[in-house]
């Protein structure tokens, strides 16, 4: 069931909370529009990080220096403590971070100022806690337009908030579709269109796409997305991307085995791409996130060892018709990758990192960060030209990554982090297991 509270309009720190909510073209419908059917390479707005991948989906920084290499003691501005586990991602808004997490059993939304001081906290209802190790029940990041906050979590609660922490609306995904079949902790984050917000919800039954409409949580559309996979290849990780489809918004879905691109409007399939499990392989789960480079799709897939570009567009099945490359000795299975001027950096999970040509998928360099036994699960980011690679106990590597690759600063956290860095106005927030960090140039 939906519940709305108060009006149902989004306000903020700066007006009422009955303030009309209007949906803002300029930004996060953003996730890339130029041409087409394709995502916009463009320089990303500064000093906001509205989701998960950034301010257009690529996983790059808007203009600016950041810190390469910081301690404790010389360059950290700040740290918070965080309630409980949480694998989510920060969103930045203005002076608002957005944070999410458990609090005594509740899914929480928090804010925080550029200080670290607690702006407000809310609780959206009981939590489900995580089982995997590098798991929670706060995996997916929130997001934002600038007007509204949404969240999602395990316990299938997605909300909408104002700037102030008031609940808009709130519904529960499990209680109104059934409960996930999952075998580790769902991990899909919402995304935006001008009217919606989306939901994708894929495993072993019935998987859909869901839209909630953002001012009211009026259920916009729900649309099924069933196909029969092998064993656990139906289950998908992955957060969708907005795109352009004959120039208007579509949404790009990657899972089961599928890259299908879905009118916003309605849901309507208006293609899809097939055929990266011909040996129907068991266990061949998504967990890496699709991107898209101009107007191909770049699609990691067969547990971190296959990697595929798809050309966007078309009607109906392209399986056939749209495959540009594939390699079969290169990928990532968790780390989603990081699009940059017609190039996409792979961070493999052992730390292996690779510059490809999105358009050919042609290796342009590969190299190696410091090895170790544990892994990368955390995507990275690219900020004025460096990679910011996150391993699982909390190390951050810092790379040059543009004109060469060269190891510039191996930074230790100590605590394990699984969210990707965030770095935005010259700062770097870091979200680890109990603490939530801010680096600043020394």
């Amino acid at each position: 069931m939906l519940q709305v509270f108060g009006t149902g309009h989004f306000g903020s720190h700066e007006s009422s909370h009955n303030m009309t909510y209007r949906p803002i073209l300029a930004l996060l419908v953003l996730v890339a529009l130029n041409g087409s059917c394709g995502s916009r390479n463009q320089e990303p707005a500064s000093g906001n990080w509205p989701g998960w991948r950034g301010p257009v989906s690529n996983g790059i920084s808007g203009d600016g220096s950041y810190p390469v290499q910081w301690d404790f003691e010389k360059n950290l501005g700040w740290k918070v403590g965080l309630p409980g586990a949480g694998c989510s991602t920060p969103a930045v808004w203005n002076d608002s971070i957005i944070v999410t997490s458990c609090d005594e059993g509740q899914d929480t939304a928090f804010a925080y100022d550029w200080s670290g001081a607690l702006r407000w906290k809310t609780s959206i209802g009981m939590g489900r806690r995580g089982k995997h190790r590098n798991g929670s029940g706060s995996n997916p990041s929130p997001v934002t337009d600038g007007k509204g906050i949404f969240v999602y979590f395990k316990s299938g609660n997605v909300a909408a908030l104002d700037f102030s922490g008031n609940l808009a609306w709130k519904t529960n995904l499990q209680d109104r579709f059934g409960a996930d079949s999952l075998y580790w902790d769902l991990g899909t984050s919402p995304v935006l269109t001008e009217q919606d917000v989306i939901v994708v919800v894929m495993h072993k039954g019935e998987s859909f796409l869901a839209a909630f409409d953002k001012e009211s949580g009026a259920l916009s559309w729900k649309v099924p997305r069933n196909y029969v996979c092998p064993v656990e290849g139906d289950h998908s990780y992955a957060t969708p991307t907005v795109i352009r489809h004959d120039g208007r918004e579509a949404i790009l879905v990657w899972g089961a085995e599928h890259l299908t691109a879905h009118d916003a409007t309605d849901g309507k399939t208006l293609w899809s791409a097939g055929g990266f499990n011909p040996e129907r392989k068991k266990n061949w789960v998504v967990v890496a996130s699709a991107v898209v480079a101009g107007d191909v799709a770049i699609v990691p897939y067969g547990r971190g060892i296959h990697l595929a570009g798809i050309r966007l567009g078309g009607d109906g099945d392209v399986t056939e018709t749209h495959r540009l490359w594939t390699r079969s000795d290169i990928g990532t299975f968790v780390p989603t990758p990081v699009v940059d001027d017609g190039r996409v950096y792979i961070l493999r999970d052992s730390g292996g990192v690779v510059c490809l040509d999105a358009e050919s998928g042609e290796t342009l360099w590969q190299a190696q960060l410091p090895r170790h036994r544990l892994k990368y699960y955390a995507s990275p980011v690219v900020a004025d030209g460096k990679l910011y690679a996150t391993r699982e106990d909390g190390v951050v590597n810092v790379a040059q990554v543009t004109d060469r690759f060269e190891i510039l600063a191996t930074n230790k956290m100590s605590e394990r982090m699984i969210a990707s860095p965030v770095p935005v106005n010259g700062k770097i927030l870091l979200r680890g297991r109990r603490h939530l960090f801010c680096v600043e140039a020394p």
